[in-house]
């Protein structure tokens, strides 16, 4: 990737600066919020169609990430929670490789809960592995951009010991833990009603 320019690194400080936290703002109406707003889905819907209408993509629908939320689900929640955060925060992340990189970034393609499914080939270190594992399906199925790749590949900082490289790929780092949060505590449902295919 290219070096991190002034901009970037600026927006990066932002995005990470976290002193000012007040867990009441932390809103676990937020995704069922963006899952209603139309401009948010019109978004993921002009920059993912060719995704979210994949046979393989559907695929994600029978995989439970967390709780009762599937795979599918949580990258939608992702997408979502990624297009607002660039929005709030005044990112300018290029949209449609945030959307897409989103989108792809838990395209692992099996039950991670299964030691023993196909594909999972380190049960106990899914978390470490997955990210690789998601990127080689996701190449294989998409072309992808250098942005796109990157945010596949380091969704999981700092448990990927390189961090992103690119804003769009710390939007999706932190959209990610945002989501995966508020599902494994169960303060946010699956089942999505709008059909995005």
């Amino acid at each position: 990737m290219h070096r991190l320019s002034k901009e970037d690194k600026e927006i990066i400080k932002k995005v990470l600066d976290v002193k000012d936290y007040d867990p009441d703002v932390f809103d676990p109406e937020l995704l069922t919020e963006l899952e209603k707003d139309e401009e948010y889905r019109a978004t993921l819907c002009r920059y993912g169609a060719d995704i979210l209408g994949s046979e393989h993509y559907i695929r994600l629908k029978s995989f439970i990430q967390h709780g009762n939320v599937t795979v599918y689900e949580h990258s939608i929640h992702v997408a979502l929670c990624a297009i607002r955060l660039n929005r709030k925060l005044g990112i300018k992340s290029r949209e449609r490789e945030l959307v897409r990189g989103a989108l792809l970034h838990d395209y692992f393609l099996y039950d991670w809960h299964d030691g023993e499914a196909p594909g999972n080939i380190h049960p106990k270190l899914h978390g470490f592995y997955h990210p690789g594992i998601a990127l080689r399906n996701a190449t294989r199925d998409f072309t992808l951009s250098e942005r796109e790749k990157e945010i596949i590949k380091k969704h999981m900082w700092p448990l990927t010991v390189k961090p992103p490289k690119c804003r769009e790929a710390w939007v999706v780092c932190l959209a990610d833990k945002y989501a995966s949060t508020l599902e494994t505590l169960k303060l946010k449902k699956g089942k999505i009603n709008v059909n995005y295919a």
